[in-house]
């Protein structure tokens, strides 16, 4: 991220949501797919807008992601972006898919639109059926609206064993017009991307080429979502969607235009903060642990040493235990395939040096015990191999961790 340009001409909307760029609204009910929490979210665009997405790397992809890739494949553009939890359509077999092409056909339907511009997504239990005709009831009491209450609406009703709702939306200047690039997400467990029961939904009324978009989406993805983890699991269901309506009138962004790395910057500011709070939701979780690996020979080598050690259920136990081991993150670093030379790698805990030039220092343990009560923990290793550097976030590990996943089902 360019540091200088961000604080000089990006401001963060407080209470932005995915339907604050213009063209966009947005509505979330209870259609009963759940007991008593809302279950079905739309995000609707005035104009077909410019599409591009990722998706989960699992073998068992769920039926929604294959109707999605098919939507976008044929003309790159997605009107209106249908989401449901509490049933995740994974593992469904043919009636699955049957019933995805089916709810993307009922929303097309509905507001008039071609069925290629409609995308899907689901979370919840894998494994079932969904009840088609609470999904057909849901889609009929959708409103979209532009006010707030309709992105929070639709942020509340994507969410599974979430504890919070995650939004993140923020505005820059370009060609003289005012860029709004707004975001929801959803996930808390199941969380280990490549891309967990994890989604995200962004929107903007850039002008912008949907190849373009799908270029910078996947680069920034592998910094951000990508660098998150829970639990190590990684979900039937993952997906990362931006939508660009281009009613903002901006001229079209490209890499040569003046302000593309601002667009850049903006949208990686979006990708990052939903992705941290994700991280930060994490089941049970009672803290956010940000790890940052410097001095790596490649980034793609310090981003795997720092999602090792975000990932590692002893590092994120003793951080929950508040217990300064840091031969727990010695043990998470040892087994990277990323190069090392052990006589060099630092080691900090917060601005605490653990280890230097692979050397333990003394330290007070009284003074760490305190850092690991604040619930942002930051670990820095430097490698001293090279100029590159990553950084991974994820949470510690806690008995209602199990307590959650133990019941998930009933």
């Amino acid at each position: 991220m360019q540091e200088t340009m961000t604080q000089a001409v990006i401001k963060k909307i407080a209470g932005g949501t995915a339907a604050t760029p213009a063209g966009f609204s947005a509505d979330g009910v209870h259609c009963g797919l759940r007991y008593e929490k809302r279950d079905m979210g739309v995000l609707f665009s005035k104009v077909p807008a410019n599409c591009a997405a990722v998706y989960t790397q699992s073998h068992f992809q769920a039926a929604p992601l294959l109707v999605t890739k098919e939507s976008i494949a044929k003309e790159g553009k997605i009107q209106a972006l249908l989401v449901n939890s509490g049933i995740a359509n994974a593992c469904t077999g043919k009636k699955g898919l049957l019933d995805a092409y089916k709810m993307r056909s009922s929303c097309a339907n509905k507001w008039n639109l071609k069925e290629n511009h409609v995308a899907i997504a689901s979370t919840g239990v894998i494994g079932e059926h969904l009840k088609m005709d609470l999904i057909e009831s849901g889609i009929g009491m959708l409103n979209p609206s532009v006010e707030g209450a309709g992105g929070e609406a639709f942020q509340n009703a994507i969410l599974t064993t979430d504890t919070v709702e995650k939004s993140s939306c923020y505005q820059f200047q370009a060609d003289d017009k005012t860029i709004t690039i707004g975001g929801a997400a959803k996930g808390s467990g199941m969380i280990h991307p490549n891309m967990a029961t994890m989604l995200a939904f962004i929107t903007t009324d850039a002008n912008i080429d949907s190849a373009l978009l799908q270029e910078s989406l996947r680069e920034i993805t592998d910094n951000t979502f990508n660098q998150i983890t829970v639990d190590g699991e990684t979900s039937t269901n993952d997906m990362v969607l931006v939508m660009a309506n281009g009613c903002a009138g901006n001229e079209s962004l490209t890499k040569t235009h003046k302000d593309w790395p601002v667009f850049q910057d903006t949208l990686q500011m979006v990708c990052e903060e939903l992705a941290k709070s994700i991280a930060r939701d994490g089941e049970g979780a009672t803290k956010l642990i940000e790890t940052t690996v410097k001095g790596a020979r490649t980034k793609e080598e310090a981003r795997r040493v720092a999602k090792k050690i975000v990932g590692s259920s002893l590092v994120k136990s003793a951080v929950y235990g508040e217990d300064a081991n840091w031969g727990r993150i010695i043990g998470a670093m040892g087994h990277s395939d990323a190069y090392m030379e052990p006589a060099k790698i630092d080691i900090f805990l917060g601005g605490i040096c653990m280890l230097e030039e692979g050397e333990p220092k003394p330290f007070s343990e009284k003074e760490a015990k305190e850092y690991l009560k604040n619930e942002q923990i930051l670990i820095t290793v430097d490698l001293h191999v090279g100029e590159n550097e990553g950084t991974a976030w994820g949470c510690d590990l806690t008995y209602d961790y199990v307590k959650i996943n133990a019941s998930y089902r009933t």
